[in-house]
């Protein structure tokens, strides 16, 4: 009895470590906290989901994000792009569907957005052009002050992405 006792108390006690570590691990806020950006842009419903990283002090452009190189236009997952109507993206025609949506920074200021077939990849890991479904060429905007957090806005006109010091419109029509 005194065995069983003894087992019954070790068990909850594993149990209430378990549970507690859950806890605080659920207070915590995440590095890189999911987002969704929802709006209408010439009859069609757009919706940008992404994980909003923090600038923290970094060199965010050409430092912690490459220039020349394929990145998941946010953090963790790929950003995926839904549009429930065909859309004009900067003059290009692209089908209403949900897709990865990436860029390619690049110093000059003039960036590669692309969107790709493929919505359900993590970072830019297993990125393959092939399964592009557009790609555009977007101008960068300076800022007037630093955006702490990623973040994406829906316009009348477009989207864009703003971090660090950086905004990155999209034209729509």
């Amino acid at each position: 009895m005194k065995t069983m006792i003894k087992s019954v108390a070790l068990l909850f006690t594993a149990i209430t470590i378990s549970v507690s570590a859950m806890a605080q691990d659920a207070a915590q806020p995440k590095p890189s906290p999911a987002a969704t950006a929802t709006g209408k842009v010439k009859g069609a419903t757009i919706t940008i989901a992404y994980s909003s990283p923090a600038v923290k002090g970094r060199k965010i452009w050409g430092g912690l994000e490459a220039y020349d190189k394929v990145w998941r236009a946010g953090a963790n997952e790929a950003t995926t792009f839904t549009t429930d109507k065909d859309i004009m993206v900067e003059g290009k025609t692209l089908a209403a569907g949900k897709y990865s949506f990436f860029l390619i920074p690049k110093e000059s200021g003039t960036w590669t957005a692309i969107f790709n077939k493929e919505p359900k990849q993590w970072g830019a890991y297993k990125y393959e052009e092939a399964k592009d479904a557009l790609r555009v060429e977007v101008k960068t905007k300076p800022l007037k002050a630093t955006q702490e957090r990623l973040i994406y806005k829906i316009t009348k006109t477009g989207f864009s992405l703003d971090w660090d010091k950086i905004s990155v419109p999209v034209t729509i029509k």
